[in-house]
């Protein structure tokens, strides 16, 4: 948005102020709210896909082209808004959760990729991303996503990070065998770490946030099977639908009262 001002001098006639340039931000502030958000979109993630793959009966292929071609639109929908609108920005983080679990899953389960493969692939493609991400902007803050290329560069690092923390959940609790539990011990302990490092060690705030994003992933989704899944698999047999519809439920709660109260906006000066 642009302002020109006039000021009278001393002489009545108006002075012209220059241009005040200032920008959105398109993603939303790293708040409380953000990580609670974040954890139930990924705990959803999991359970969505496997309810619309298995108990719908539709197979992974068939959700993979659908969920692929509703996340297209999502996206659109995301792009056209140049500013941080909450539903719009969640339905998308939503839905690239549920695909980013289902690209992994083929490649796993159609095409027979191993996991340890898997996570080393979307590992190698995510620093290929954010290679290329600063090589253009000079910086990966998430804190001036205001132009359409570096918006595109979030949204597919945000795939990888869902991918990757999909493949790295399964290794350590399937290929491993530690179990949902333990999975999601592990890694929230490793989330820990990073929050201690951030704020007592100083960590470098931008690493610190990409590298807990991912580890959300397979966290929530650690938790997300330990309630769906049945007993005989380590479970505690909620469902799948009853398990996304609890967190499918808490997000529309969150979202709506932070679209009322604007939370986790922000406005820059263009650079």
């Amino acid at each position: 948005m642009t302002q020109v001002s006039g000021v009278a001098s001393a002489s009545g006639n108006p002075r012209i102020s220059l241009p005040s340039t200032r920008a959105h931000n398109r993603v939303p502030a790293v708040t409380t709210e953000f990580w609670l958000i974040k954890l139930m979109a990924v705990t959803m993630g999991e359970t969505a896909a496997d309810f619309l793959a298995v108990n719908l009966g539709l197979g992974l292929t068939a959700t993979s082209l659908l969920m692929a071609a509703i996340l297209g639109i999502a996206l659109t929908t995301q792009f056209r808004q140049h500013r941080y609108v909450p539903w719009s920005y969640w339905l998308a983080v939503v839905l690239i959760s549920i695909v980013g679990t289902l690209v992994t899953d083929n490649l796993v389960d159609n095409f027979g990729v191993s996991l340890m493969a898997t996570t080393i692939f979307f590992t190698s493609a995510l620093a290929a991303t954010f290679a290329v991400w600063f090589a253009y902007e000079k910086t990966l803050s998430i804190h001036s996503i205001f132009t359409t290329r570096r918006e595109a560069f979030y949204w597919l690092a945000i795939l990888f990070t869902f991918a990757l923390g999909t493949a790295a959940g399964d290794l350590v609790a399937e290929h491993f065998g530690l179990g949902y539990m333990a999975t999601g011990i592990l890694f929230g302990m490793i989330i820990a770490s990073i929050t201690f490092g951030y704020y007592v060690l100083k960590l470098d705030g931008i690493w610190a946030f990409w590298i807990a994003y991912i580890f959300t992933r397979p966290l929530g989704a650690s938790f997300g099977d330990l309630l769906s899944q049945p007993a005989d698999y380590g479970g505690l047999g909620l469902g799948t639908i009853l398990t996304s519809a609890i967190f499918l439920a808490v997000i529309i709660g969150i979202v709506a009262w932070i679209s009322m109260s604007h939370r986790g906006e922000e406005t820059l000066a263009e650079r």
